[in-house]
């Protein structure tokens, strides 16, 4: 099963029809485009995301996300991800295919809006895929020109994300005092992996209360 074919029999399911999306049928496609910058703290990076003129347009809420996988690592082996996002007020189902090749965190997504992401995850898995990673943060957004400026508190650091055109997020980054130097453009998971070899502790999932 390649992640192509993953995604058609998600989209497939009973689970995902009119009457439970928000926006009925409304699938959205594109070719996300982003990086990662660390800060030393949310407080410091908000500040400076504010100073150089971002107006906030979502607020600052947990997000649990779960990633999954079938028993044979389809998608981890195709370098795809498959992801189901759970937040206060609504839910996403996301598809990641392959990093593109760029300087950039380069790669396809299909995303679609969920009623109730809890319900999903349970279909997902009676069909043959597992959680084979979760991980939580606080979000908060912001927008600035043509980039959207996501300020995320992890378990392992804070992390500002732009995501937009190359140029936009070059100009974005500059503002914010960093050079392409200091791009990140490692998941999460990778992230994580790297946080817990460094620090000596068990390879498990990027929760809250975990990373002591």
């Amino acid at each position: 099963m390649t992640g192509e074919v993953a995604w058609q029999t998600v989209t497939n399911l009973g689970i995902i029809q009119e009457s439970r999306i928000n926006h009925p049928r409304t699938v959205s496609t594109s070719l996300e485009r982003e990086i990662k910058l660390r800060f030393a703290s949310p407080i410091e990076a908000k500040s400076l995301i504010l100073s150089i003129g971002a107006t906030p347009v979502r607020p600052r809420r947990l997000q649990r996300d779960h990633v999954l996988d079938t028993s044979q690592q389809t998608l981890h082996q195709n370098c795809s991800v498959l992801r189901v996002r759970i937040e206060p007020r609504e839910s996403r189902l996301t598809f990641k295919g392959p990093p593109q090749s760029s300087t950039m965190k380069l790669r396809k997504e299909i995303e679609l809006t969920v009623e109730n992401g809890s319900d999903l995850l349970c279909v997902l898995e009676r069909v043959g895929f597992h959680v084979a990673f979760r991980y939580e943060k606080y979000r908060e957004e912001f927008s600035w020109k043509n980039v959207i400026i996501a300020l995320d508190e992890t378990p392992i650091g804070t992390f500002v994300e732009l995501e937009g055109t190359e140029n936009s997020i070059h100009m974005a980054a500059d503002r914010l005092g960093r050079t392409p130097s200091d791009y990140v453009t490692k998941s999460y998971h990778t992230l994580f992996i790297q946080y817990c070899e460094s620090s000596h502790l068990e390879d498990t999932h990027m929760l809250f209360g975990n990373t002591q």
